[in-house]
């Protein structure tokens, strides 16, 4: 198997899921009747994500890997207990909102330990 259908398959998974947990938390837990510009947002989220997700494992950035895994799931959770949990009038806003900034966060978070590790092994 050559790596592009390797990494390409693990980044669409991701992608994947990323699409369907985003559709299933705001139309079935919400119950909000989504529009086509909120199947557009979310696939572009989603496709970010696959994106990301692929570039990390082609360049064999592991920790990153894994802390972006670690914050997009921390990210989904706090999207869904905003969603069940919170008496808030804009739960719905605050949980997607919840979700982009920890996702940015693990991001941010990801690419900034990968590189002091790589600068840590280089000296």
């Amino acid at each position: 198997m050559k790596w592009h259908e390797k990494y390409g398959k693990i980044g669409f998974f991701v992608g994947l899921t990323t699409l369907v947990l985003l559709i299933l938390g705001v139309r079935t837990i919400l119950g909000v009747e989504l529009g086509w510009k909120n199947y557009l947002a979310f696939s572009i989220f989603a496709f970010t994500v696959g994106v990301i997700m692929t570039l990390l494992l082609f360049y064999k950035w592991m920790i990153a890997f894994w802390i972006f895994s670690a914050g997009l799931f921390i990210g989904f959770l706090e999207m869904y207990r905003n969603f069940l949990f919170s008496n808030a009038e804009h739960a719905d806003s605050l949980g997607m909102l919840g979700l982009y900034s920890i996702s940015a966060l693990g991001c941010g978070l990801a690419v900034i330990v990968q590189l002091i590790q790589i600068l840590m092994k280089r000296t």
